[in-house]
């Protein structure tokens, strides 16, 4: 028996239509706000983010071992340099969700990035799940990760990503007392859409992200328990490489999820290099942050 209130009594099998349909329908996916053309005519659209994670989901589990924290830290010591050095190589602009934490504990970092022009996104308080938090807790968090990052960027978050993409029945009303412009932690479509609760139009952008796109599911790894890294740089660029191959065919949006302390190794992050070189020799490419990917579906969408 759940203990969350908007759980249906008994067995799914036994909820009656009425809840079954009120569970579908409290948030779903709207209409298509892909547009005709992207800027200047482009073909296709690139969004790279990057979740700078870094200590939180150790601190989240309430790990408080110096090795499981040496691995998120390795995120702001390498990674997210790294990073950085390659976007503006390639003269990109990125955006980097980061939960409030993260941007205490490395309030330079989120400085340096905002300073380079990178977009800095919501991406919870300590990385909690909102799936298991009261309505009056998550709310609360987000609210106070939105001034934490404000406060320490000087750049106000206009986006959300959740942490792990877990969104509760409550999220959206938050996002939309929030007055943000978007969210980026839901699959329901390859191309931007609007979001819906309980039937009725938000005006809220969705940049839909997938597992298929996110580097975690390729190299995440845990000490004490079955997942172990499987697939070789080689493999995890072939993956990534046939995603844009297939927006790109469709004149749509690639948008790809990656965390500094994975990406950032030495062999990993060349397979974001290679990829870049990639997408950049294609004619009709239009790079952007996902605020700017936003805006410009819900200009063109009139809403």
């Amino acid at each position: 028996m759940s203990d969350n209130p908007l759980v249906p009594a008994g067995e799914a099998w036994e909820w009656p239509e009425s809840e079954w349909r009120r569970v579908v329908n409290k948030v779903r996916a709207g209409r298509c706000l892909k547009p005709r053309t992207w800027p200047g005519g482009a073909r296709c659209a690139v969004a790279l983010s990057f979740d700078s994670d870094h200590d939180t989901i150790p601190l989240r589990d309430k790990d408080i071992s110096p090795g499981r924290l040496s691995q998120g830290q390795y995120g702001h010591r390498q990674g997210v340099p790294r990073i950085r050095k390659l976007l503006q190589r390639y003269d990109l602009k990125a955006t980097f969700f980061v939960p409030a934490v993260v941007a205490l504990l490395y309030p330079e970092e989120q400085r340096g990035v905002a300073a380079e022009g990178h977009e800095i996104g919501i991406h919870s308080w300590i990385h909690e799940r909102n799936s298991v938090l009261p309505y009056e807790v998550e709310r609360d968090l987000n609210f106070r990760a939105r001034d934490v990052l404000e406060k320490v960027s000087g750049q106000r978050p206009v986006g959300v990503r959740t942490a792990s993409w877990d969104f509760s029945p409550h999220t959206l009303a938050i996002t939309r007392e929030m007055g943000l412009l978007y969210d980026s932690s839901l699959m329901a479509d390859d191309e931007p859409y609007e979001l819906v609760e309980d039937g009725q139009p938000t005006g809220i952008v969705e940049l839909p992200v997938e597992w298929i796109r996110d580097d975690a599911v390729y190299f995440n790894m845990v000490r004490f328990g079955g997942l172990r890294p499987y697939t070789p740089p080689a493999g995890v660029y072939e993956i990534f490489r046939r995603e844009f191959d297939g927006a790109y065919a469709e004149n749509g949006l690639f948008l790809l999820t990656n965390h500094p302390h994975y990406i950032g190794h030495r062999s990993r992050i060349q397979i974001l290099e290679e990829l870049i070189r990639y997408m950049r020799s294609h004619s009709g490419v239009w790079f952007a942050t996902h605020a700017e990917i936003a805006q410009y579906c819900k200009d063109q969408a009139g809403l």
